[in-house]
């Protein structure tokens, strides 16, 4: 429910990291929780984002939450197919429903966020 590679912010954001390069989604816990999504805020590519900023929302039938950037960095690309099809944040929170990817600008800030096991207990599914 929560892989391993990713690492977790406590606002249930993820981000996975190669080569500098990160991608960024909501966890399945946050998608659940959301309910169906009907739209997803988008920032703009080459938007620099400092740690914790907030770079857009996501709106689903129940309630619009705002999307924080687990590291800083800048915007290199949007899912632009979240623009017609929100729902895949839904069906595939880990891989086709990823948000915004960003070259990484202080690999350390990785180090202050959770892995899946803490995830795991802060959400409180603990080893599930």
């Amino acid at each position: 429910m929560y892989p391993d590679n990713l690492k977790y912010t406590k606002d249930h954001e993820w981000i996975l990291v190669q080569n500098g390069a990160g991608t960024i989604g909501i966890t399945d816990f946050a998608q659940k929780e959301l309910g169906d999504v009907v739209f997803v805020e988008l920032p703009e590519i080459g938007r620099a984002l400092s740690q914790g900023e907030e770079f857009g929302t996501i709106e689903s039938v129940k309630a619009v939450s705002e999307l924080y950037s687990p590291v800083g960095g800048m915007v290199t690309a949007v899912n632009e197919a979240l623009r017609d099809h929100p729902e895949q944040v839904n069906k595939d929170p880990y891989d086709s429903g990823w948000i915004i990817k960003l070259s990484v600008s202080d690999a350390g800030q990785l180090s202050g966020l959770m892995d899946a096991a803490a995830y795991r207990e802060h959400v409180g599914t603990g080893g599930h």
